[in-house]
């Protein structure tokens, strides 16, 4: 009976389409492998060319790891390219093992805040207005920028809040803008706008912490003085 390649498998077995809609995590090591190296030879696929290298490593991804290059490049299939992938994949792995993880800060007040976006901010002649995503333990998962505008407001679409707080699978999330002309009060539309983020969260169910109005040397915090 032939042999199907890859590109002929049903779409859900495929490595490349397995991946993206399951996760990374749902892969063996053969199918993550042979994302790395593509294609296999004539005689089998690249999750079959992996399988039986690993097989030939007691399916060990640290013996893996050892193989020369030379060795690599004697299965049918892999040459130099493949096996510097291979081994390039392996020496990664090694090397994230000895890093610590990135110490997300926590954003759980006003001032830390303020911390966080006054360096980026402290020189800016208009508007910038960013959302932070925190999880639920007040780390930040990442900072936005949502828009860059004028002297005295900026344009800002609570829809796009929305999708990056989804898309970042965020519990909790503020907002920080600027006024370059360093009057900390709000305007009626910083005003507006809070209410909206507002209710806007509460459909969501994701905690809006605070909106914090930036200028060089103090902050306006919604939070602190009872505006949320």
């Amino acid at each position: 009976m032939e042999k199907l390649n890859i590109t002929q498998w049903a779409e859900e077995d495929r490595p490349r389409e397995k991946m993206m809609a399951l996760g990374a995590e749902a892969l063996s090591n053969a199918e993550l492998l042979a994302i790395l190296i593509g294609s296999g030879s004539t005689k089998e696929s690249a999750v079959d060319l992996m399988k039986r290298v690993l097989n030939d490593c007691n399916n060990n991804l640290n013996t893996l790891g050892k193989m020369s290059l030379r060795h690599l490049c004697q299965y049918n299939g892999i040459g130099e390219a493949k096996a510097i992938t291979i081994l390039a994949a392996t020496e990664l792995g090694k090397r994230r093992q000895q890093e610590s993880p990135e110490e997300r800060p926590k954003l759980d007040t006003a001032t830390k805040i303020y911390n966080e976006m006054h360096p980026q901010m402290q020189d800016l002649d208009v508007e910038e207005f960013w959302v932070l995503l925190l999880n639920q333990n007040y780390r930040l998962i990442k900072k936005v920028r949502i828009s860059h505008g004028g002297i005295t407001e900026t344009a800002v679409d609570i829809r796009i809040i929305i999708r990056e707080a989804v898309l970042a699978n965020a519990t909790i999330l503020a907002v920080c803008h600027n006024h370059p002309s360093g009057n900390l009060s709000p305007s009626k539309a910083d005003e507006e706008l809070t209410r909206n983020i507002r209710r806007a969260c509460d459909v969501m169910r994701i905690h809006f912490m605070d909106h914090v109005i930036v200028t060089d040397g103090q902050y306006y915090s919604f939070h602190e003085l009872g505006m949320l």
